[in-house]
């Protein structure tokens, strides 16, 4: 439910495969997408996406009843995206909900299909999210937005998060992994070193 390409460029794409369940994760597939993230310390750029009109809605429904909500498998996950020296690009074909944030808040950027909305229901849900999803998030839009969702439970629709800087850039679904290749085209290009050291000067 994973499907990860390395492509000889050095360009590596990790695809959520579960339309059928909106691409809900189980723990499985998170511990999937935390090795290759892990594993993509060798790669250019990483660029994350889904199948079908949904990036991610988060946990699995019954294993987030399990537990799985609150694992720290999400901030295991998220902590090897942003540890990596290459770009990383969280690619969102639709929506993103709860825990499956984190990974996309850790990329270096994201880019978006003009459908796709936002929200983070843990004030609902009654629990914390990961430690770190928070911070990176009013990094990005700042703390008084961060709370508009993770307090407020706000959804916040594609042009919205680009305004707030949620997201970087919308485009047409069908433009939306090319968008993401051309990114990444100067960075696979370049010597790693140059990447990773422009990268670090960023942070």
């Amino acid at each position: 439910m994973i499907e990860v390409t390395r492509e000889d460029s050095g360009l590596w794409i990790a695809t959520i495969n579960r339309p059928d369940k909106a691409n809900s994760l189980t723990k499985e597939m998170l511990e999937t997408l935390t090795e290759t993230a892990i594993a993509a310390q060798e790669a250019k750029a990483l660029v994350i996406t889904g199948v079908g009109r949904v990036f991610s809605a988060g946990a699995d429904l019954d294993q987030a009843r399990a537990g799985l909500a609150t694992d720290d498998v999400w901030e295991r996950l998220s902590g090897a995206i942003a540890d990596l020296p290459c770009m990383t690009i969280a690619a969102l074909n639709g929506a993103l909900a709860g825990g499956a944030m984190g990974m996309a808040l850790a990329c270096d950027m994201r880019i978006s299909v003009p459908t796709a909305k936002f929200f983070y229901p843990v004030m609902k849900l009654g629990f914390l999210p990961q430690p770190s999803d928070p911070k990176r998030m009013a990094a990005l839009i700042g703390p008084a937005r961060a709370k508009l969702i993770l307090m407020a439970g706000q959804k916040i629709a594609a042009d919205e998060a680009l305004g707030f800087g949620l997201v970087d850039r919308i485009v047409a679904p069908d433009e939306l992994l090319s968008t993401a290749r051309g990114l990444c085209e100067d960075v696979i290009a370049a010597k790693p070193e140059i990447a990773a050291g422009i990268k670090a000067l960023c942070t």
